[in-house]
């Protein structure tokens, strides 16, 4: 007898097997970034104190308030799920919203793995390149001084876009243009290094492979380019 979903064990075998390969490429680009990208920009975005651009601040403040208005989303689609089934807007609305919140407790679990200073001092005088010299990641340290790894505005913003991405092909543009809008406001503030918004883009698309294969929407992750 087959067990109930052993037909799709080969699409998640290649999920798998994508998914260590993205955090290979990810961890590559994440170290090149470190020893030669992320101090340069850092000191070149505050010369230049793009940080005076509202619009830049303006393009960092989505992320955070769409996940505050996740919980609201999925009780307004309880009740309309009570009055007949979900149009697929809908139903990817909420997959979307799940997949911003999950990858977002991933992103606090990496957070504390990784321990990264921050670009630029914000709170309580913590720590950071441009105010106190310090750079670098200490594993297992908890607290906001080190919480800069990775980017939990690109992480969500990822994990969000990523199921319409898969679900939704013709609106891919929309996608990119949304990630890269969060991720220049993000450099342009100096809130975050290089490899903070790559390792942040990278954990959110995967939570959003995962969260929409198992949601069964959408083309096989192996066919995502076709």
């Amino acid at each position: 007898m087959t067990p109930p979903g052993a037909s799709d064990d080969g699409s998640f075998r290649q999920l798998l097997w994508n998914s260590f390969v993205a955090v290979a490429l990810a961890a590559t680009l994440v170290t090149l970034c470190y020893f030669f990208v992320d101090r340069p920009v850092a000191y070149f975005v505050h010369a230049q104190q793009f940080n005076r651009d509202t619009l830049l601040k303006w393009l960092t403040l989505p992320p955070p308030v769409m996940q505050q208005c996740v919980p609201a989303l999925l009780v307004v689609l309880a009740v309309r799920r009570a009055f007949g089934p979900f149009t697929q807007c809908e139903l990817l609305l909420g997959l979307a919203g799940v997949s911003m919140v999950l990858a977002d407790q991933f992103r606090g679990s990496l957070s504390y793995l990784c321990g990264r200073y921050w670009p630029e001092t914000w709170i309580n005088n913590n720590p950071s390149l441009i105010g106190t010299g310090a750079f670098g990641f200490h594993p297992f340290h908890n607290g906001s001084a080190y919480g800069s790894f990775p980017s939990g505005h690109m992480t969500r913003t990822v994990a969000f876009v990523a199921v319409f991405w898969i679900a939704a092909p013709r609106w891919r543009w929309v996608c990119i243009v949304a990630s890269l809008a969060v991720a220049v406001g993000l450099l342009g503030m100096n809130y975050h290094f290089v490899g903070d918004v790559i390792g942040g883009a990278f954990l959110g698309g995967i939570v959003g492979a995962y969260v929409s294969r198992c949601s069964g929407i959408g083309k096989p992750v192996h066919n995502l380019t076709a």
